[in-house]
């Protein structure tokens, strides 16, 4: 072989590995990306069911057990201690937020208990009283938060990405938020109420 066949080859394999690598970062980038939607899909639909768990459970836990709320809230993150969600960086069992809220006769609307009653017993007793009142806890509520602002409103956790390359910066994780009609709370059948 000649030296111009051999210099037109190395041109040709040269262009080939320039070519290759423009396709192949494409590509890869298209599938980084692909890859970190369905992982924001994946969060959304687990933070929903994380906080229909944690409602569900906190329905039927006194709201005076802190041992017992801690393990709904590391339940509802599918762990049995404290901890991550599995793929949910920064999601943890902190995160989890649990409230409780009356019903406004006039209006309808949630509100927030700020004063919780003194057990399980006296929140029936209330609720028996006046299903409307302000101590009456007539439903769960369970929110996956960063932090609570000063009215009570919870804010957005930051998400987290995977594939540093991706700039997803002020990305925010949806809020999940679910609310259940109060279970027992910690009320047995028969127990007088707390003073």
């Amino acid at each position: 072989m000649n030296n111009v066949g051999v210099t037109r080859q190395r041109r040709q394999a040269g262009g080939a590995a320039i070519e290759f690598a423009l396709v192949a970062g494409f590509f890869l980038t298209f599938i980084f990306a692909v890859l970190e939607l369905a992982r924001i899909e994946y969060l959304a639909n687990t933070l929903m069911e994380v906080t229909a768990r944690a409602a569900g459970g906190a329905a039927n836990v006194s709201f005076h057990d802190k041992p017992g709320l801690q393990r709904v809230q590391a339940n509802a993150i599918f762990r049995n201690s404290a901890g991550p969600l599995a793929l949910g960086d920064p999601v943890t069992d902190a995160n989890v937020v649990i409230d409780y809220l009356s019903l406004s006769r006039e209006t309808g609307e949630f509100r927030h208990v700020t004063t919780l009653p003194s057990c399980p017993s006296r929140n029936h007793w209330n609720c028996v009283a006046d299903p409307y009142g302000d101590n009456c806890i007539r439903f769960v509520r369970a929110r996956i938060c960063a932090s609570m602002d000063n009215a009570g409103n919870c804010q957005a956790l930051p998400f987290q990405r995977v594939f540093p390359f991706l700039d997803l910066s002020g990305t925010k994780m949806p809020i999940a938020e679910s609310i259940v009609p109060a279970g027992n709370l910690g009320y047995t059948v028969g127990a007088m109420p707390c003073p």
